[in-house]
């Protein structure tokens, strides 16, 4: 049986080479050739995108995907979804979470990859009932990191809760690109030998070696791959679609995607990558490998949000001293993995301590509410005299954070019964209040009928 192939030109490709700013039209205009393809899966929604619709694009999120649904009729379509968190920064209602579940389901996802970023799985637990509950295909995915609590053992274990918890398939999910070969081999092959879970990788090229460790992933048993289309591959992105479909062809891991097809897309998507080429939103060091990473474990946007915060305090100069601080940050916090939103959040507290010349002397209310317990459990210890001197006696929560969230969706709905069309209008402005309540009075504003008269006058 060859390897299955995701592919994530679309979400995460786009996302990590153009800060998701691919439009609804240009998804469009070439997910049709990629549906003829033969992938087990396109990720095409979750993440950020729905955040850049609203924001950015001034689209409607989820007519993105009814019509990406819409012309893929062979190729089931993923999002990933943070947990509580949604596809948003904080922790909501548990009513919420299985309304926006449903929703993303009733408008064309057939599979939701889950994560949470500390791995608490407490904060797993609405979106996966609710995956369970409305017939979707249930992924949840684990944030790999490395430190001396992040061990073999630790994602074995992990492994086996989540399989419990209902899961229908588990992903190892490598967003700083830092697990290496020979680990990579190591850990799926205990996770197939302790799991009877199918297991997919997903890495971002931004080491260096995500080729090579998706290689030695695949001779250990992994079952799925992410890559992405060759215009969207690289760099910050996933390794190339096509690249892989050449280097397994004819053995017995051949993934059998249709060549055609792939070249055809990946035209179309080339016209699109050299528009955000000549506009300035594809910065060249987004598609250059950066071995540091492996040595600091920060992944490649947190680096760019590092270099422009220092850059803003005129204080690049200091570059060196904020990538040895995030480390220690790191360990003082109980070692959370860098991902979305604790990437932000630790990469912050480094610039701060390196900045005033004091360590924790500032520190961001984000930093405040995870000492609380509000994010969820840490991995490991949080250093006592760092937790003394940011929250001091202060008690911390050791309960799911979202328990002490009343519903929301009810309340919103009356709050803005004089905007909203629909429940997917209410869960944008459930996820980004301000951003979708603008987007939506643009959107149902009346149109002006006496231009409309007059056009018809003149036919």
């Amino acid at each position: 049986m060859g390897v299955k192939i995701v592919d994530t030109a679309l979400r995460d490709g786009s996302q990590s080479l153009i800060a998701t700013r691919m439009t609804t039209e240009e998804i469009l205009s070439c997910v049709g050739e990629m549906d003829k393809a033969g992938y087990y899966a396109l990720e095409v929604w979750g993440g950020a995108t729905f955040d850049a619709c609203l924001r950015f694009l001034n689209e409607d999120p989820w007519e993105r995907l009814r019509a990406i649904r819409k012309i893929c009729k062979n190729t089931k379509l993923q999002m990933l979804f943070r947990g509580q968190n949604i596809l948003g920064y904080k922790h909501y209602a548990d009513d919420i979470v299985e309304k926006f579940v449903q929703k993303s389901l009733e408008n064309g996802i057939d599979i939701i990859r889950v994560f949470d970023a500390l791995n608490d799985i407490r904060n797993l637990k609405s979106a996966v009932d609710a995956t369970k509950k409305y017939h979707g295909h249930c992924q949840i995915a684990l944030s790999y990191t490395t430190s001396p609590v992040h061990t073999i053992e630790y994602y074995v274990k992990l492994a086996k809760e989540v399989e419990k918890m209902g899961a229908d398939s588990l992903c190892i999910k490598d967003m700083a690109g830092v697990l290496l070969p020979n680990d990579a081999y190591e850990l799926i092959s205990q996770l197939k030998k302790n799991t009877n879970l199918p297991i997919e990788l997903h890495s971002h090229c931004t080491g260096g070696i995500c080729e090579m460790t998706y290689q030695k992933a695949i001779e250990a048993g992994v079952d799925i791959i992410d890559t992405a289309l060759s215009p969207f591959a690289g760099g910050t992105s996933q390794p190339s679609t096509e690249a892989f479909n050449y280097a397994l062809a004819n053995t017995k891991y051949d993934p059998k995607l249709n060549i055609e097809h792939l070249n055809n897309a990946a035209s179309i998507l080339t016209k699109v990558k050299d528009k955000y080429v000549a506009n300035g939103t594809l910065n060249p060091k987004a598609l250059t490998s950066n071995p540091n990473i492996l040595k600091y474990q920060v992944p490649g946007g947190m680096l760019s949000n590092l270099m422009s915060q220092l850059k803003g305090s005129n204080a690049m100069d200091k570059y060196d001293e904020v990538l040895k601080e995030v480390p220690r940050v790191r360990k003082d916090l109980g070692y959370p993995p860098l991902v979305t939103p604790l990437s932000q959040m630790v990469g912050t507290q480094a610039v701060f301590n390196v900045i005033t010349g004091e360590r924790y002397k500032m520190v961001p209310k984000e930093i405040n509410d995870y000492l609380h317990g509000l994010y969820g459990k840490a991995p490991a210890e949080i250093d006592k005299e760092v937790l003394h001197k940011i929250i001091h006696d202060d008690p911390v929560i050791t309960y799911r954070p979202a328990d002490d969230i009343p519903p929301q969706f009810k309340k919103l709905k009356q709050q803005y019964k004089d905007l909203v069309k629909c429940d997917e209008d209410v869960l944008s402005i459930a996820l980004f209040e301000q951003v979708a309540i603008k987007f939506l009075t643009q959107k149902y504003a009346p149109k002006n009928e006496d231009e409309v008269v007059e056009v018809n006058l003149y036919i």
